[in-house]
């Protein structure tokens, strides 16, 4: 009995041997580990910068701001008159506002719909082909787009889509009369669906790509022993692991429900098609920049920030109760 009491210790004391030493106190705890903590401070540094010191900015929001009142922005800032939530009543009282938030809505339900599944789609697909050349070769030709500029991209598809692109050549050539792509209202959400799909669906095929790639073999490897096809691995197997990614891009696309795509938008959008295409961030641009109503702009980016955290959170919240999967 003694030896065994003997043994036991011995082997408890062998296992404190090999725990780390219990830190005494913060103090001790940041000089032992100092070199991580001195790269962390330009990190940190550039996050208090850039992101809560301007955060004292959206008191323009609640105020009749006025740029040359003071000695610089934050003494303007300072002596702009407070009007509380005046902004926001006229902002929720123009038609405009309605309009670009009804086109918002609309134009990121339907990439959400039209164009969320395409890269899980077409990742699934790539997965199963044999030739390694020609899987990379499809990469290559997909993802590229993503590195162009919309300027360069929206030059693209008017040489295709414009008043005399190829497009209307063709229909003029076999007695079809002309589709004016980019004026039509009926058809110009269209060109901005696809257009973001051509650029963009590249991009996220090759993230769910990367997912596959880390699937572990053998999983494939015992169902084929087991008599499963294709299809059955790929949605038994390859789908099952794909949902924490597939469930972390669509959490992070509702987020960014309100923006829309500002970027495809400007430079796409003409005044002809304001009542189908103009967003909330084109008419913050406009009233901002083009009417410097910079307390109403202000106004406007608050309440976008404000709806993007509550997608976000109740989309984390769905997505953990339906497929048990979240980002927290």
């Amino acid at each position: 009995m003694k030896s065994m009491s003997a043994g036991s210790s011995a082997i408890a004391n062998e296992g404190r041997k090999d725990r780390p030493p219990r830190v005494k106190s913060i103090s001790s705890y940041v000089i032992k580990n100092m070199d991580l903590y001195v790269m962390l401070v330009p990190g940190l540094l550039w996050v208090i910068i850039f992101k809560f010191i301007p955060l004292y900015g959206l008191t323009i929001a609640f105020k009749n701001f006025q740029i040359f009142l003071g000695n610089g922005v934050v003494d303007a800032i300072v002596k702009s008159e407070w009007v509380g939530f005046a902004n926001f009543e006229s902002l929720f009282s123009s038609s405009d506002f309605v309009r670009a938030l009804r086109n918002t809505l609309l134009i990121s339900l339907y990439k959400i719909i039209f164009l969320f599944p395409l890269p899980v789609l077409l990742a699934l697909l790539l997965n199963e082909l044999r030739s390694v050349m020609f899987k990379r070769g499809i990469q290559t030709l997909i993802y590229l787009p993503h590195f162009l500029s919309w300027i360069v991209v929206f030059g693209v598809f008017y040489i295709f889509l414009g008043n005399e692109g190829m497009i209307n050549q063709l229909l003029g050539f076999i007695g079809l009369p002309p589709v004016m792509f980019f004026t039509d209202i009926s058809v110009f959400r269209s060109v901005l669906i696809i257009s973001d799909g051509w650029k963009e669906v590249g991009w996220g095929t090759i993230i769910y790509l990367a997912t596959i790639a880390s699937v572990d073999m053998e999983q494939y490897e015992a169902a084929e022993i087991d008599g499963a096809g294709r299809f059955s691995k790929m949605f038994k197997i390859t789908l099952p692991a794909m949902i924490p990614i597939i469930s972390l891009m669509l959490i992070l696309r509702l987020g960014s429900m309100l923006e829309a795509g500002f970027g495809q938008v400007l430079a796409m959008y003409n005044p002809t098609v304001y009542e189908v295409s103009d967003i909330i961030q084109t008419f913050v641009y406009r009233i901002g920049l083009g009417q410097m109503n910079f307390s109403l702009a202000t106004a406007l980016g608050l309440f976008e920030s404000v709806i993007g955290f509550i997608l976000v959170v109740s989309g984390n919240y769905l997505c953990r109760k339906l497929v048990g999967s979240s980002i927290w």
